[in-house]
């Protein structure tokens, strides 16, 4: 298990597994686009903010470096709203479903109760639940619960 921050209380970064997933599922888009949750996004899964603007395609490396600078927000919330010593895969499966769905989803969620129990076996099903936009079951979100519950798993 690795500690739950560095000494000087900043949050832990995500692996190298965690980040793949994030891009894989994300995809990458040099365009904005109106995502399935209505958000303006751009590059990998970046929520397009008030006055930000990108009129020109943005390269991978641009994509990027948006990905990086948007982490440490989602890290953060992990390390903020779990109360115990989670492993890098078990982090990095929760970073990347609070990337997805929002601070507001982890603290909500009873994935967070039965981590935060430190029934971690029994939270992993806890990712399936998470597959709806509105009242519809996306298929895409059925494919990234599964890959972030098999990555909690695997590291269990």
């Amino acid at each position: 298990m690795s500690p739950k921050g560095s000494p000087q209380g900043s949050p832990r970064a995500t692996g190298a597994a965690g980040l793949s997933l994030i891009r894989a599922f994300e995809g990458f888009s040099p365009v904005p686009y109106v995502c399935p949750a209505g958000f303006p996004t751009v590059g990998y899964g970046h929520v397009v903010q008030a006055g930000e603007r990108f009129e020109a395609p943005l390269s991978a490396e641009e994509g990027e470096a948006l990905l990086r600078a948007d982490l440490p927000r989602y890290e953060s919330a992990v390390c903020r709203l779990i109360e115990v010593p989670l492993g890098d895969l078990c982090f990095d499966a929760l970073v990347s479903f609070t990337f997805n769905l929002g601070e507001g989803a982890l603290a909500a969620s009873t994935l967070r109760r039965l981590a935060n129990a430190g029934r971690l076996v029994e939270a992993g099903p806890q990712f399936d639940r998470w597959v709806f936009a509105g009242a519809h079951k996306l298929p895409g979100l059925v494919r990234r619960r599964a890959a972030e519950r098999a990555l909690w798993e695997r590291d269990l």
